[in-house]
């Protein structure tokens, strides 16, 4: 629960004829994660499966192609029987595959010149929009003239009327077939011998030409009928091609074959992947990976019930140099779940790192219920959780456990929707006593930091850093120093003054730290090395008196709950019973979806900067097993 699980690196040695089923195997086996070989390339220099993944490749990609040409969804799930696919299986798919895309590849080719067309011809459709309303046979705009220079265009409203004066200078006449608020479409005809001298008004007015399309002859009505004639016979065509691909996949049962093809790939798809990872030599293959070691002794069996005799199985637990390359595999309740992925939100766990998501399960649900204490909103919120629960997913534990705890303080508070007087309070009301609100607040914080500092003190031991686990501002020397901080705290508090434990506490502690850095800079000059050592020392002490104060925040939100709540009820008190009611309902249900969604994102913030960062470095690798079909992990 507090640790990824043991995990063991394994080499499996077999005869290349063997590989496929053995990667076949593994796959169903679910808990191997495969991983770069320890043998040198000179032993064993051979990739045993490449020219088997090339093939895979390139079919999985036809049959990708092929399905979606045929509208086919891959199947999930891997149909028995549970046989490895043979190179020479692998080839006939291959084959067969080809013919099957080379048909496609043709219809797909007529779908694609049936879609362009298509759209070749409602933009003419659109184009054609904006000469519906004039009654000339659009071929004579198109025509160029000896006598006559016709031009269609548009020109910016606000230069019209100069335009039109203009024209009737060179004696050209002007039609408005379009327009609105910013520009004008136009059709200007004149004497042929003036277009040199229309050429400079045009462009001092902004004319843009509008180029008449070669398909519109005709009158604009016709044009559109005979366009809207050719769409109809497209959507047919195109209907036709629909109806033609739905015929062929109940011909020679092409579904059937088809996914037949996919559960072959399926299949054939554990050893390709391992082709990159396997290695060989002669009739040897050898693949090497990680396997949690509870599940070890069941792959022996699964190896010796299939090949006897003729594989050789070795495993190792994890070296202290491999610590990083050790794929953490993190087994919860479905409960803790929704926690699980907050957490790797952060990060992964390393391997032999505490798992901090039973730690954050409890504290995040604590400090959401103190800041956000309320019996009725908190009972709502797991209500909601219970009955979204499909829509929510993996998430619906989270609300009701943070509902459920909200609900709880809320008796302690004796708060049930904003009222303070239906219920006598279990504790107190935060308002009642706001300097003890921060003192739990505090007491709150500091159990947290000194929980968070232990556990850094550990995954380092765990680590092998001994230094660091002993000296580093996060490890035992930041510890004593944030003990000696407390003590300082509370003896200036209660008697004004320092006693010696205190202060040599402080001091020893200090120094540790400064020495630590001072180690840690080697090769710079002395003044900046002393610089550095001081200004860490000094961030240290600043950082723990931060963080302690950071927590002030959990009575703060407690405090503004209850606010909120005055603030609703002051509202409503001005209005009329029906009014007040609305008021209240309305404010509840603003503090629930509001309030709630910042307080559980402050919660957030406390667990990750003031908890993971401290503890948790989250630069682990995630289990990923070879697997079949979509299951992404077993189930332990």
């Amino acid at each position: 629960m507090f640790n990824p699980l043991p995990m063991q690196r394994i080499e499996l040695s077999m005869l290349k004829e063997d590989a496929p089923q053995a990667a076949l195997l593994l796959a169903n086996y679910g808990s191997f994660d495969p991983e770069f070989s320890e043998a040198s390339p000179e032993l064993l220099p051979e990739l045993p499966g490449e020219a088997y993944r090339q093939s895979y490749a390139e079919t999985r990609a036809r049959l990708d192609k092929v399905l979606a040409h045929y509208g086919i969804a891959s199947p999930e799930s891997v149909a028995a029987p549970m046989q490895p696919v043979a190179p020479q299986q692998l080839a006939e798919v291959v084959t067969w595959l080809k013919m099957v895309w080379d048909k496609c590849s043709e219809d797909e080719e007529r779908v694609r010149k049936l879609g362009e067309e298509h759209r070749r011809i409602a933009q003419l459709l659109k184009g054609l929009s904006q000469f519906m309303n004039i009654s000339v046979d659009l071929t004579l705009l198109q025509k160029k003239s000896a006598l006559l220079d016709v031009r269609v265009g548009t020109l910016p409203r606000v230069n019209l009327q100069r335009f039109e004066e203009a024209l009737g200078l060179a004696g050209y006449a002007a039609i408005h077939f379009l327009s609105n608020p910013e520009q004008v479409h136009l059709i200007i005809a004149g004497a042929a011998g003036q277009a040199r001298e229309i050429e400079r008004v045009l462009q001092a007015a902004g004319w843009r030409t509008t180029e008449v399309p070669a398909e519109f002859r005709g009158h604009p009505a016709d044009v559109r009928r005979e366009l809207a004639e050719r769409m109809s016979r497209l959507i047919g065509q195109r209907r036709q091609e629909e109806e033609q691909r739905h015929a062929e996949l109940s011909q020679d049962n092409l579904r059937g074959r088809l996914l037949d093809a996919a559960h072959t790939l399926a299949r054939a798809a554990p050893y390709a992947e391992l082709a990159d990872l396997m290695r060989g030599r002669g009739s040897l293959a050898t693949v090497s990976g990680w396997v949690p070691e509870i599940r070890l002794p069941h792959l022996r069996r699964m190896l010796a019930e299939n090949f006897g005799n003729r594989f050789v199985l070795r495993a190792r637990a994890p070296r202290a140099d491999e610590r990083l390359l050790v794929p953490s595999v993190i087994v919860h309740h479905r409960w803790l779940r929704p926690f699980a992925s907050l957490v790797l939100n952060y990060g992964v766990p390393r391997y032999g790192e505490i798992d901090p998501t039973v730690p954050f399960a409890v504290s995040f649900v604590l400090m959401f219920g103190m800041m956000f204490g309320d019996a009725g909103q908190g009972a709502c919120l797991a209500l909601a959780g219970i009955l979204l629960r499909r829509r929510l997913g993996q998430y619906a534990p989270l609300a009701v456990a943070a509902g459920l705890s909200s609900t709880v303080f809320g008796l302690l508070y004796g708060s049930v929707f904003g009222f303070e007087h239906l219920l006598p309070a279990l504790w107190m009301a935060p308002l009642s006593d706001p300097l003890r609100m921060l003192g739990v607040a505090l007491a709150w914080g500091v159990g947290f930091i000194l929980m968070a500092t232990v556990l850094t003190i550990r995954n380092r031991i765990a680590d092998g850093c001994l230094r660091e686990a002993l000296m580093d501002s996060h490890g035992a020397a930041g510890l004593l120093l944030y003990l000696g901080l407390l003590s300082a705290a509370w003896h200036y508090a209660t008697e004004g003054a320092l006693d010696i434990a205190t202060v040599l506490m402080l001091c020893a502690a200090l120094a540790a730290i400064l020495i630590h850095v001072w180690q840690k800079n080697p090769g710079i000059a002395t003044g900046e090395r002393m610089l550095i050592s001081l200004m860490e020392g000094f961030e240290s002490v600043m950082a723990y008196i931060s963080n302690t104060l950071s927590f002030l925040r959990l009575a703060a939100f407690s405090l503004n709950h209850v606010a909120l709540s005055i603030a609703i009820f002051t509202v409503g008190s001005m209005m009329h019973t029906a009014g007040y009611w609305l008021t209240v309902v309305l404010g509840n249900v603003f503090i629930l979806a509001l309030e709630g969604a910042i307080v559980a994102i402050q919660t957030l913030r406390l667990e990750y900067y003031e908890g993971f960062s401290r503890f948790f470095g989250g630069d682990g690798r995630p289990f990923r097993p070879l697997t079949l079909g979509n299951r992404q992990k077993l189930a332990f």
